[in-house]
């Protein structure tokens, strides 16, 4: 590890099958946790790789439980978080959302790191038991639309990893890895990241797969549709600029989106907004949000998606989803 730092301090980059076993390497356990830490934020100091990124994401793979469910054409609707800016649980709430329309979602989620509330927090809080159970998974599929992937019980060799990201709580490069290693490896995918940058690399890896994607960041820095600007979208062969009027919004301010201060005030938004009872900009960013992944997933127009998503949130066909799984 000691030549690959000196190498990276030098500002020079890895190979993909030099970023693969360096994974492996440090998931398995070889590195002790200050060259851990320093091999994290490297990337931190500087721009990550299209080949460092792939390998990385190739590691991940290799390294995971599998989840064999293509029967579902499941969408994964995930962020890569590490935007700062602590907004409420988006692409949860959407995930929720998109089932509601009809649309399978196997949904990959982890604890936060650099956010009060990841989506894992939220679940945890309501009660809901992780399992990497296939046959529960495909019940709850079979029951909600829905499947919850909880990060730690499909990439076991990451718990080496996991206290000292706990430790440094400061967004490192698997922020941007989460959404590209989901274990059931989907075929559609609705992915937010907090830098153009990253957009362009996770445009540029998909582009490469036979995925129906959709890439979302903010303008403003958020990794996700928040509706205080315009942004961008990346999807299949095609990439443009969308503002809030585009898709018939008025533009919300940054505290519109707050998530609160702790899981609990997090939760209570959660709930609220399911329930019917959230403010009209909070609505507003969730049925935006959803309606992408509605859209990747079922091909319709944006018109149409967005007016699935609003009939899945007000007919709280959503919220009977989120009752469903909570109860299984």
């Amino acid at each position: 590890m000691k030549e690959i730092l000196n190498q990276l301090f030098e500002y020079k980059s890895l190979d993909k099958e030099t970023a693969k076993e360096i994974l492996k390497n440090l998931a398995q356990g070889q590195y002790n946790q200050s060259q851990v830490a320093a091999f994290l934020t490297v990337y931190l100091m500087r721009s990550i790789t299209v080949e460092e990124l792939e390998g990385f994401r190739d590691a991940m793979l290799e390294l995971c439980v599998p989840v064999e469910i293509p029967e579902y054409d499941a969408i994964d609707l995930c962020g890569t978080g590490g935007d700062g800016k602590n907004t409420f649980n988006i692409s949860t709430l959407s995930s929720f959302i998109v089932a509601g329309a009809g649309q399978n979602v196997a949904k990959h989620g982890n604890n936060g790191v650099s956010s009060v509330s990841g989506s894992s927090n939220l679940m945890a809080h309501f009660g809901y038991e992780f399992t990497n159970d296939v046959d529960k998974l495909k019940k709850s599929l079979d029951e909600c639309g829905l499947c919850f992937l909880h990060a730690p019980l499909f990439h076991p060799a990451m718990k080496n990893v996991a206290p000292i990201r706990r430790e440094l709580g400061v967004k490192t490069f698997f922020n941007m890895l989460g959404p590209m290693v989901n274990p059931s490896f989907p075929r559609k995918q609705l992915v937010g990241v907090f830098s153009l940058e990253l957009a362009r690399l996770y445009g540029y890896l998909y582009q490469k797969t036979d995925k129906s994607f959709v890439i979302l960041h903010a303008l403003d820095g958020y990794d996700e549709i928040s509706l205080t600007g315009s942004f961008k979208k990346i999807s299949n062969g095609k990439e443009e600029i969308v503002n809030p009027y585009d898709l018939g919004f008025d533009a919300i301010r940054q505290e519109d989106i707050f998530g609160g201060d702790s899981v609990e005030e997090s939760a209570k938004i959660f709930e609220d907004i399911l329930k019917g009872n959230g403010t009209e900009p909070q609505k507003n960013v969730v049925i935006a949000n959803a309606a992408m992944a509605i859209q990747c997933g079922k091909g319709v127009s944006t018109e149409d998606a967005l007016g699935m998503a609003r009939e899945s949130l007000e007919s709280c066909k959503a919220l009977r989803t989120f009752k469903k799984i909570i109860e299984l």
